[in-house]
């Protein structure tokens, strides 16, 4: 039917197949960021890293098919080409899939993590 949007699927739900999909591909060190109250952009942020560019376009790729089969959740994806950086954006979840040395690069979960009392900045 024109005009009718996607189902409605709730951030929790999107976060679950996310992290269930992560785990399923061996994504490694997988940090989920709540950040309800704190963006408008999404409720959570999850940061993960894949072995090569080889994997982490396949875990990108196996994300974007999941949400799409399982929740009918159409997702944006940029950077899947150099398989170095992928971002995807399904709404109210954003993730980002590393490889290792740019992760480290990045450091994309120090903008968002606090950092614990008395930590210099």
């Amino acid at each position: 039917m024109p005009g009718v949007t996607q189902n409605q699927v709730t951030s929790a739900e999107i976060l679950a197949l996310v992290l269930e999909t992560l785990s399923d591909n061996k994504a490694e060190d997988v940090v989920q960021i709540d950040l309800r109250g704190k963006s408008a952009v999404c409720d959570h942020m999850v940061i993960c890293s894949g072995r090569s560019s080889r994997q982490v376009a396949a875990i990108s790729e196996k994300v974007s098919e999941e949400l799409k089969q399982k929740l009918g959740v159409l997702c944006k994806m940029e950077g899947k080409e150099t398989g170095d950086w992928v971002l995807i954006d399904s709404g109210d979840v954003v993730l980002h899939v590393f490889r290792p040395e740019v992760r480290e690069f990045y450091q994309l979960e120090k903008m968002w993590v606090p950092s614990a009392p008395g930590a210099q900045a």
